[in-house]
């Protein structure tokens, strides 16, 4: 219900400022370029789910010759602890946990095309436990919020790119976002638990977590004792070395447990197209609201309206001019790739602002699109407090990134 309020809201406020932009600036090509964006979005939309098909194929066939292959299984008894605590109405034991693990993993890793399979698979099976088919269940928002908040331990996107934007030390904002997007994902879990009343204050949770802050901790130190050059060749090869021992290791796994791998991958990878197929109106539908809310002019009367008001409370208002790129992020994550770069560009990839914006980039994920893909794979039509726990760990994401970036480069 929330998201159809948004849905609504973000074209009648884009046609409210298209009018007045028409009528008291005679800009005539607002209302063409709002139409030109409804045509380009719907294609954008159809291009992101064209182009998961093969991905999903993959990933959802290799998922199949795990789970066949005892695998998942492995993963769920191996969690159960946590999970029991974290998702009390998942059942013990269950496939769901190995699968939610899978995507976990692989988005803390930046492995974005061999996440979002894995997340939809996570979803197929918590769908199945649902009691009701079209509303989401309490396991269903805590995972996609622990999605949304974009826990990620290397960033390797956004190093790249500010590489090639001439940065003199690329790296330098690689600490600052593994803080930002760990608070966020910490003040996810926090929300969504208080919404479902889980109590986190117990032995197995409390020292998950202390695990996870030492875990994280360490990562970042010993990330931090590299140049760039060497962490960009590290971090690559233990995304691919990953990656395949995870392909490998289930096909092993299908092999002992006597499973025909070959018709168990094409089973699974069956399922690719029919999902990136169901897909498809959700992300037209979210898609094509963000394209004419940005062509209209309000999101950049958004960012003015902001920037004068801060600076009206004698604040520094040097952050503005990089909130675009948090704006735009759980709306778009091309989008907010484009904002992120833009700014780079117009004040240098060593600003306040440039930096600011990566950090912003890499500290939450895109709630609506996430929302949008993982939901509409299952047939969600009721979100309940999905969008509002989602939106407060990218809020709690943004005011981190704020707050580090004035700590580290302020």
């Amino acid at each position: 219900m929330v998201l159809n309020y948004i849905w609504i809201a973000f074209f009648i406020i884009a046609f409210i400022i298209a009018l007045v932009k028409l009528i008291f600036f005679g800009d005539m090509e607002v209302f063409p370029a709002m139409m030109d964006a409804t045509f380009s979005s719907s294609k954008t939309a159809f291009e992101i789910s064209l182009g998961l098909t093969g991905v999903l194929s993959l990933w959802l066939g290799i998922m199949k010759i795990g789970e066949e292959g005892g695998v998942i299984n492995v993963f769920s008894r191996l969690l159960s602890p946590v999970f029991t605590k974290l998702f009390p109405d998942i059942p013990k034991g269950h496939p769901a946990t190995g699968s939610i693990f899978m995507n976990i993993a692989a988005n803390m890793l930046g492995l974005d095309n061999a996440a979002t399979p894995l997340g939809l698979k996570a979803m197929e099976q918590l769908q199945e436990i649902n009691t009701k088919k079209d509303t989401a269940s309490n396991p269903m928002i805590m995972f996609l919020v622990l999605n949304t908040s974009g826990l990620t331990i290397i960033p390797i996107g956004i190093l790249v790119y500010r590489a090639q934007l001439g940065a003199a030390q690329p790296t330098d904002i690689f600490i600052p976002i593994l803080l930002a997007t760990f608070f966020s994902t910490l003040a996810g879990v926090i929300v969504t638990s208080l919404y479902q009343r889980i109590n986190l204050l117990n032995r197995t949770l409390l020292l998950t977590l202390g695990g996870l802050c030492l875990a994280v901790a360490t990562v970042m130190w010993g990330f931090s004792q590299f140049d760039k050059d060497q962490m960009n060749v590290i971090s690559t090869a233990v995304a691919n070395i990953l990656l395949m021992t995870i392909i490998i290791g289930f096909i092993v796994a299908g092999m002992r447990k006597k499973v025909n791998v070959y018709d168990a991958f094409i089973e699974g990878a069956k399922n690719g197209f029919t999902t990136a197929v169901r897909i498809i109106p959700y992300l037209v539908a979210i898609l094509v609201a963000i394209g004419v809310f940005r062509a209209s002019g309000a999101m950049d009367a958004l960012i003015n309206g902001i920037e004068w008001s801060v600076a009206a409370c004698g604040m520094d208002a040097e952050f503005v001019k990089a909130l675009p790129t948090a704006l735009m992020k759980p709306l778009s994550g091309s989008g907010a790739r484009g904002m992120m770069v833009d700014t780079m560009t117009a004040y240098g990839a060593d600003s306040f602002a440039g930096r600011l914006s990566c950090i912003f980039q890499g500290s939450t994920d895109t709630t609506f699109y996430i929302l949008a893909v993982y939901f509409g794979s299952v047939g969600i039509k009721y979100t309940r407090h999905a969008v509002t726990c989602g939106l407060l760990a990218d809020l709690a994401g943004i005011i981190a990134a704020i707050f580090i970036a004035y700590f580290f480069f302020g």
